[in-house]
């Protein structure tokens, strides 16, 4: 499933500023989301692909900063009740897992 191509927002801040930069458009366009290629210092890509995975890294980063302090959290506050400590721990087991997909999903460890 092929991306759109540069909301106006994206056109605004993402291609205009590079049009000005000194960057040149391209008659050709991105096979993933149809925006136009640019060309600046001898590289040709995709300002707007570019942008959009720079959004994702920034909101899975995001995610991670709230996972990690929702793990901290928990380790902070072991209940002493065995059941609820079971609850907790289980919790904090799919907290991990979840911070083990995205570090993969991102190529760390």
């Amino acid at each position: 499933m092929a991306l759109k191509g540069p909301t106006e927002e994206e056109m605004r801040t993402v291609l205009m500023p590079l049009m000005l930069s000194g960057a040149k458009m391209l008659d050709r366009h991105c096979p993933k989301c149809g925006s136009p290629l640019f060309e600046k210092d001898g590289r040709v890509f995709c300002p707007i692909c570019e942008h959009r995975a720079k959004q994702r890294k920034a909101e899975m980063e995001g995610i991670e900063e709230r996972l990690m302090e929702k793990l901290n959290e928990l380790a902070n506050s072991m209940p002493e009740d065995l059941a609820e400590l079971e609850k907790h721990l289980r919790v904090m087991e799919k907290i991990i897992e979840l911070l083990e997909r995205y570090r993969k999903l991102e190529g760390g460890e």
